[in-house]
């Protein structure tokens, strides 16, 4: 089985640790995971004034997240939680009321900083967003990378290969979520039938 994962860049910053890490990670991924961005940088912020009649940025961003079977969010951390830009694009995913983009679908949170604890307190906040959106989001392994200088490349090159050791084995722990998510549903399907 192939399997296509969007990811999610909780940051429009041009010089974004956290893009350099989400690079990477679509760097690593093996022969049969393809990686694709799901850009937040042109959704307005969301007013429910829009719920009747979605911009079609907005309609475009949902339906991207529809046609992958995960996604990962790759998110850094302002004053202790998740970036405004991202929650934007979380309300946007999550309206209208009942058509939540994230329902069901196999989530992973992971980012970096320079700070020792890097995202910790941001992870926490997004993953409670998550629960509420009714995502199943991947617990372990947790993806606290801290960023050292020239860690991570602009092509996507890791220099420490422990790092990269993790990052190989993050992305196979979310491969299995999905795969046991595909597995419960497709069971749930079949004995609907």
């Amino acid at each position: 089985m192939t399997y296509t994962i969007g990811y999610i860049v909780g940051s429009i910053s041009s010089t974004s640790l956290n893009r350099r890490l989400a690079t990477a990670l679509a760097k690593l991924a093996p022969a049969d995971v393809e990686l694709v961005e799901i850009a937040i940088k042109d959704l307005p912020f969301y007013s429910p004034d829009h719920d009747a009649d979605y911009p079609q940025v907005a309609r475009d961003f949902k339906k991207a997240i529809a046609d992958v079977d995960g996604v990962i969010i790759v998110t850094p951390e302002y004053s202790r939680s998740i970036p405004g830009v991202l929650k934007n694009a979380l309300d946007w995913a999550a309206r209208p009321y009942g058509q939540g983009s994230f329902d069901g679908k196999p989530t992973a949170v992971i980012g970096t900083s320079g700070g020792a604890i890097s995202t910790a307190a941001a992870q926490q906040h997004l993953k409670a967003i998550l629960s509420h959106y009714n995502a199943p989001t991947l617990g372990q392994p947790e993806g606290y990378i801290q960023a050292t200088p020239g860690l991570f490349g602009e092509d996507g090159t890791v220099s420490n290969e422990g790092t990269a050791a993790f990052l190989r084995v993050y992305l196979d722990a979310f491969v299995q979520l999905i795969d046991r998510y595909v597995d419960v549903t497709a069971k749930r399907e079949s004995a609907a039938a």
